[in-house]
């Protein structure tokens, strides 16, 4: 009895805009597509929420994430690979009087 071939998994690279959640981030798609009617170059955003099992991931990075079968509601993608770290998120210095 043979398998039946897979369908390959879609992968997308996005940029991590949070990682406040445990073994979550989310990711930012950018999209760069042509206008229907007028033609322009427009830029289009989508955010997907991303499982990182090792929580590896920093606000900044620029990631490979893969689809994977429903972990949760609304998280359907998998972290594949960090491509790049980014800086990580901004540090606010707060001053506490005694």
């Amino acid at each position: 009895m043979s398998e039946a071939p897979r369908k390959p998994r879609r992968t997308k690279v996005g940029r991590v805009t949070s990682n406040k959640m445990d073994k979550t981030v989310v990711v930012a798609v950018e999209m760069v597509t042509r206008h229907r009617l007028y033609g322009r170059t427009v830029r289009r955003t989508r955010h997907f929420k991303a499982h990182d099992a090792d929580n590896r991931c920093v606000v900044g990075d620029t990631v490979v994430i893969a689809e994977s079968r429903p972990i949760s509601r609304d998280k359907h993608w998998a972290v594949q690979e960090i491509l790049r770290r980014g800086v990580g998120a901004p540090v606010e210095i707060v001053e506490v009087s005694a």
